[in-house]
């Protein structure tokens, strides 16, 4: 197939035909109609028991509200200058213009190619089949959804009236209609949807509804988007088999010690805080993905605290607790199965910042146990936290506070949606399609296991991260309130390992820069590429990314990455040439159980308890 290279059209392709969107067997699809509707039926079923019953309460009206307020304020900016109104609704009419004149001269004059009004983003996948360009149909509603979209988001970026969180939060919901009401996501207006449907007389669409009602009788009465076929996973059989022994368990946590993998082992045990957000084990995925198990094999004595999927009884466990019952139980435990009170900390995201606020309340209260401390991906200042903060301001965070006084937690398919909609384009829609139009089970993935395997989070503790970081940024200013004492980071002047992901949209890499300059010690940044998840979970052998050193994280972030040095590869290498910086004394690798009595085999039990 040959393109030319401006208008991106194929030349050589067969001319669209009629044929293969018309049905060719009536009977057996007005059939499947009736069966997909049947499905659909039970879908609904699904969806209402649980309602009927009182066991869901919708909370849809405070999102939408809040959507129809934040595009209120937008509107407003542009209808209350007369001359502004007429030139936003010039800039749409002549994109439309200009669809319409191309349709015209292609319905014209077939054979000679036209440039599209609007091209897709480079990274688009949306609209990859050939029917989109050459189908005269199909290219008009993909040209003026383009147009439209386009022009819906150059309205947020020149809205110079709107206060900056009105901004992030009027791009965030117009992005998240524009992926919705795309034509790819619906069976009349994507020719690849279509061309399928009849060719399977519709049985697509009864596989799609019967998934559907499955996903949502799963959700409880929400939808529960299969991303991945998850049958083949098993905690502890093959995701999260790194040996070891749970060796110590509080109402909050888990603390798991590693066997070693090397005679003699650094003399610093290293304890790692994952978010309770998610499990533990997206850093111990598999053998080949381990960091964990990659850290054993450095030397390291690993315990990781493995949260608690909290339920009605841990409503009032706030950060204190989990400070008290979850990291400093961990330090215990490991002084207990070592004999070492000198430890290196790892915090990853929401763990990380507890792990900030607990070294802030210990130099308070003269625990010097951890000794030098690394931040994954992890906030401290949330002046630009990303995406999340959209979900973030009195309102908002009042609406979620009732929802959790209800049973004492918020379930964790309202965390998992959040989360999934940072990424709507890629991690909603093309399910939605690909479970429930084109009917066809999605393939394991490890990750995406991972990424369903949600969480809930318990009351007082995401309240008490809601209030305190995003929305009053106590953290940072020095005005957090935790067991009677007012901590301040510049109070932590243990080494600081601080590593960012370059494309990290939940706690973006300017972010994390800016943080770095609360801590009273050094501060080691370096920036991961890629994003989240791949920036962290980057192992030496897989050969992939790089990152960026470039000395003290101070002044111009932009400066900063001009000035830095890009080294191909993993970071780990980096980060254990660091930590053997600050203390590389050997001794004889430790076992779990020598010194103490343990309750069972890694991955442990709180673990596989799921929502």
């Amino acid at each position: 197939m040959s393109k030319t290279p401006d208008s991106g059209k194929a030349e050589d392709d067969e001319p669209s035909t009629v044929e293969q969107y018309l049905v060719k067997d009536p009977e057996r699809f007005a059939l499947n109609m009736a069966r997909m509707i049947e499905q659909a039926g039970k879908a609904a079923s699904a969806w209402a028991e649980p309602r009927e019953k009182g066991d869901v309460r919708d909370h849809v009206a405070e999102p939408v509200v809040d959507m129809v307020k934040t595009f209120s304020k937008l509107s407003e900016y542009w209808l209350s200058d007369p001359q502004r109104a007429l030139e936003a609704q010039t800039r749409l009419f002549s994109g439309y213009m200009t669809v319409w004149a191309n349709a015209i001269q292609r319905t014209s004059n077939a054979t000679e190619a036209t440039e599209d009004a609007v091209k897709p983003e480079r990274g688009d996948k949306r609209f990859l089949d050939p029917e989109w360009g050459r189908n005269a149909f199909f290219d008009f509603l993909k040209q003026a959804y383009l147009v439209t979209s386009r022009w819906a988001a150059d309205l947020v970026e020149h809205a110079d009236g709107l206060d900056e969180h009105t901004r992030h939060k009027a791009g965030f919901y117009v992005k998240q209609v524009a992926n919705a009401i795309s034509p790819s996501n619906f069976i009349l207006t994507n020719p690849e949807l279509f061309r399928e449907t009849v060719a399977s007389n519709g049985e697509n669409l009864v596989r799609g509804m019967k998934m559907l009602a499955e996903d949502i009788a799963a959700g409880k009465g929400d939808l529960k988007l299969r991303q991945a076929d998850y049958s083949p996973f098993e905690i502890g059989r093959n995701i999260a088999t790194t040996p070891g022994k749970v060796v110590g368990r509080s109402d909050v946590a888990e603390i798991i010690q590693y066997d070693p993998a090397t005679e003699t082992v650094l003399k610093r045990p290293l304890l790692i805080c994952p978010p309770w957000i998610n499990k533990f084990y997206i850093l111990d995925l598999n053998p080949q993905k381990s960091f964990i198990r990659w850290a054993i094999e450095q030397g390291h004595t690993v315990f990781v605290i493995s949260w608690i999927n909290p339920d009605e009884r841990h409503g009032t466990k706030g950060w204190e607790a989990y400070i008290r019952e979850g990291l400093q139980y961990g330090l215990d435990t490991v002084e207990k199965a070592t004999g070492e009170r000198d430890v290196n900390a790892i915090g990853y995201c929401v763990g990380g910042t507890l792990l900030a606020a607990a070294l802030a309340l210990m130099a308070r209260e003269g625990d010097d146990r951890i000794k030098s401390a690394t931040f994954f991906t992890t906030q401290v200042d949330f002046t630009y936290a990303g995406d999340l903060k959209v979900f973030v301001d009195e309102e908002q965070v009042a609406a979620v506070e009732k929802s959790m006084s209800e049973k004492g937690y918020l379930d964790g398919t309202k965390m998992a949606t959040a989360f999934n909609m940072l990424r709507s384009g890629d991690l909603i829609w093309p399910y939605v399609i690909n479970n429930y139009m084109r009917g066809k089970d999605p393939l394991p993935f490890d990750l995406l296991y991972w990424n369903a395997d949600s969480t809930r989070m318990g009351a007082a503790n995401h309240s008490f991260y809601l209030r305190n970081c995003y929305l009053e940024n106590n953290l940072s200013q020095g005005m957090m309130e935790l067991a009677g004492h007012t901590v301040s980071l510049g109070d932590i002047t243990i080494p600081i390992y601080n590593l960012a992901s370059k494309e990290d949209h939940i706690a973006p890499a300017l972010s994390v820069f800016l943080g770095s300059k609360y801590f009273g010690g050094k501060v080691e940044y370096v920036m991961a590429g890629s994003g989240h998840i791949a920036g962290v979970v980057n192992p030496p052998a897989s050969n992939k990314y790089q990152y960026w050193t470039g000395g003290t994280p101070t002044g111009d972030f932009g400066q900063w990455i001009a000035r830095a040095t890009d080294h191909p590869g993993s970071w780990w290498p980096h980060w254990q040439s660091w930590i053997e910086a600050r203390d590389n004394t050997r001794v004889p690798a430790r076992k779990p159980g020598k010194h103490m009595k343990t309750l069972g085999d890694a991955p442990g039990t709180y673990v596989k308890v799921r929502v």
